[in-house]
């Protein structure tokens, strides 16, 4: 949690001193919560007799004390306030008698924050003594929990500086203290409807927690012994179909050594129903995309075996576009069929292009795609019209840019937070000077135009201004989703493929090659 400091505060807060507050803001909603109250983080301003309130959190387990939100006020030369004694001293602070606060009788304590042998900040706890319930089990474990957990953050110890990746348990889910050697002392009714539904039979209470009769696999890498030892730590339980989430804090008393552990429990047997659920969702999604890539190249292949045996040059070389923009998308779905995550590493979407406009186009001379920088991530809605408006723009400079002869295209991909800019080059012969991109009937340049306006985009096509050939230039309201290193790049960032050395059916489409015999020429 991001907190923010009064004006003139840096002065003498370090930055490892307000990590370690953010630090403590991300899980004091424990201590709010085992002990019914608000509590509210004061820090001192330059001028050390004030005080202003930073941040804030209410218990889940009980009625706020407070109704008005605490953070951004001010105490100001008030000796007296729990507060300024508490950073004056150095020591837990706390009320004799109930104050009142909006009629209320609230229970006002403050406690000291200790860093490098000095009070760097004071949380104020208030609790409402309307809201404690009849004293019971349940009761009397969080307040003694709570109290812990009061002295570990006056000495520094609570929270522990482990971090873990998953977010903690709250209260409310199930609690169970532990003793110094691991019999459980306290478990909460939530907590113990959690373990019976895995399956424990006998009682929680004076059992071994580490040595509990389930036959139960611990996850996340940590065995039975790091759950004892470590200050801090996540498991998960699985027994069967039923599963839950442990928290492991351990608790010290007031000389630092180990007096027990807190342990939190949360029931995920849904979570992961559900995420199994969206396991198999996403392995027919894929299977799906993976199908129309097949059927998709089947159509390429049969273009091709149709562009063989039809005699007109100019029947052919439309067979052969088409097949390029079937194989294109083609591309896509097979990029789709191997993520679980509908987006795209365009890159090697890009290169596969390549690879296919020049086995296209490039049958009276060598040419040479080279894509400089990456394209990164793109989502799946958007890569297939992507694809094709690439697959024109390459397929176009290679045909009338190069005349068919050899050459290079370059790709110049730039990525910015909200736009992807995409240049295609040739060093061919240029654009005729009456060229105008608004009236021209080329099939390819009217699907380019109608694509990057679906995009909401922008398309140009012109003469290179440093050089003979064309560049075409698009420009596509893309977010940055990533920028993944995908194949081989050059020394110089770019990453060079020689058609030539690139060029080969793909598996789908071997098969189809070797039925030509049985197809009648026209």
């Amino acid at each position: 949690m991001a907190i923010n400091m009064p004006e003139g505060s840096g002065s003498w807060v370090s930055k490892q001193q307000l990590a370690w507050l953010e630090r403590l803001t991300e899980e004091w909603h424990l201590l709010a919560d085992l002990s019914f109250s608000d509590l509210v983080l004061w820090v001192p301003e330059e001028d050390d007799n004030i005080f202003q309130a930073i941040a804030q959190v209410r218990p889940t387990t009980g009625p706020t004390a407070l109704e008005d939100d605490a953070v951004g006020e001010e105490i100001g030369y008030d000796p007296e306030h729990l507060v300024t004694v508490a950073y004056q001293t150095g020591v837990i602070c706390d009320t004799t008698d109930h104050q009142l606060q909006a009629g209320i009788p609230v229970d006002v304590a403050a406690i000291p924050i200790v860093r490098d042998s000095r009070v760097i900040a004071v949380v104020e706890r208030h609790t409402n003594r309307m809201g404690i319930r009849a004293t019971g089990a349940l009761e009397d474990a969080y307040l003694e929990t709570a109290q812990r957990l009061e002295t570990m953050l006056w000495h520094g110890w609570f929270p522990p500086a482990q971090r873990t990746t998953r977010p903690s348990p709250r209260v409310g889910d199930g609690v169970i203290t532990l003793g110094p050697t691991g019999d459980v002392s306290y478990a909460s009714p939530n907590a113990v409807s959690i373990f019976r539904r895995m399956g424990l039979a006998t009682d929680l209470i004076d059992e071994n927690f580490f040595e509990i009769g389930l036959n139960a696999t611990v996850l996340k890498e940590h065995t039975v012994q790091e759950l004892q030892a470590a200050a801090l730590a996540d498991a998960e339980l699985t027994v069967g179909n039923s599963a839950a989430q442990l928290r492991v804090l351990k608790l010290r008393g007031d000389d630092g050594h180990p007096v027990g552990s807190l342990v939190l429990c949360r029931d995920t047997t849904e979570v992961r129903r559900h995420e199994r659920q969206l396991v198999t969702k996403d392995a027919t999604i894929r299977e799906i995309h993976h199908r129309v890539k097949n059927n998709l190249q089947t159509v390429a292949a049969l273009l091709r075996l149709q562009s063989r045996r039809i005699s007109s040059e100019e029947g052919r070389v439309a067979l052969r576009s088409a097949m390029g923009r079937v194989a294109s998308i083609a591309v896509v779905h097979e990029i789709l069929s191997q993520n679980y995550d509908e987006i795209v590493a365009f890159d090697q979407v890009c290169d596969q292009i390549l690879k296919m406009v020049g086995d296209v186009a490039a049958t009276g001379g060598t040419v040479v795609g080279t894509r400089h920088a990456s394209f990164g991530l793109v989502p799946g809605t958007v890569a297939t019209s992507l694809s094709l408006v690439l697959t024109e723009l390459c397929q176009n400079a290679v045909e009338h840019g190069l005349r068919q002869g050899d050459g290079v295209v370059d790709v110049h991909p730039h990525r910015e937070p909200s736009w992807l800019t995409v240049e295609v080059l040739d060093r061919g012969t240029g654009l005729p000077d009456d060229f105008d991109l608004g009236s021209t009937s080329s099939l390819g340049l009217s699907i380019v135009k109608s694509l990057v306006s679906d995009l909401n985009g922008r398309f140009s096509l012109q003469s290179n201004d440093d050089g003979p050939g064309s560049c075409a230039r698009i420009e596509l309201p893309i977010p940055d989703l990533g920028d993944p290193t995908i194949g081989r790049i050059t020394a110089n960032g770019a990453r060079t493929l020689t058609f030539q050395d690139l060029l080969g059916d793909t598996p789908d489409e071997e098969p189809m090659d070797d039925l030509g015999p049985d197809f009648p020429a026209e």
